[in-house]
């Protein structure tokens, strides 16, 4: 088994503003078999990394345009199913005006390839449709962004709410062992051991409980 990390390169764009940035896609599964988590900018990167393997599923982490612009070619390449939370469709239907996605996200089910199985875990707070992904097996959660290394995801868009991402990483994230790799949608990977402190700090500090 595996998790196998591509990086590619664009522009997010989200209310007028434009910011270059380099995104994580994850491969999960095995020889034989993956599930790719979010598609960024250039699918050829990706369908590279794949090499001729079967792909269970294109899984976006959330709707926001540099996690799911590469979506619909590599869903013509790698002929494999696009999954969104329903929550983020009028984020998708931004930049995907003339195509829809093939199946919702639905948390507390799970997605599987190449004898890995996530759990589906519902992530609001940095957009309403962000969704984690849980590995019991290897110990590791992909995390879109929703928790990074230095901590929670941005907020600040008429959708996006700082107690909302803080409450869902204490009561979801939080709740996982302290060793359990972060497999991040922007920058270097972490644990949840090393991600504790400073969101309950910030917890603390905002008055929550």
């Amino acid at each position: 088994m595996s998790i196998e990390l591509v990086t590619t390169n664009g522009i997010f764009a989200l209310g007028g503003g434009e910011w270059e940035v380099e995104n994580n896609i994850w491969l999960v599964g095995d020889d034989k078999e993956v599930l790719i988590f979010d598609a960024a900018h250039d699918h050829q990167p990706i369908v590279d990394a794949v090499n001729g393997r079967r792909v269970a599923a294109i899984v976006l982490t959330h709707g926001h345009n540099d996690h799911i612009n590469a979506a619909v070619a590599l869903r013509d390449a790698v002929d494999a199913p696009i999954m969104l939370h329903e929550f983020d469709r009028f984020l998708w239907d931004v930049v995907y005006p003339d195509h829809d996605f093939d199946r919702p996200i639905e948390p507390g089910r799970t997605v599987k390839a190449g004898g890995h199985e996530l759990g589906i875990l519902h992530t609001p707070g940095h957009s309403p449709g962000c969704c984690c992904f849980h590995d019991v097996a290897s110990g590791a959660v992909m995390s879109g962004d929703t928790l990074f290394c230095g901590g929670p995801g941005a907020t600040g868009r008429v959708y996006s709410d700082e107690p909302t991402i803080l409450a869902t990483i204490r009561d979801v994230l939080l709740e996982l062992p302290d060793d359990t790799v972060v497999h991040t949608g922007h920058g270097d990977s972490t644990t949840i051991g090393a991600e504790r402190q400073g969101v309950v700090g910030r917890i603390a500090e905002l008055g929550l409980g």
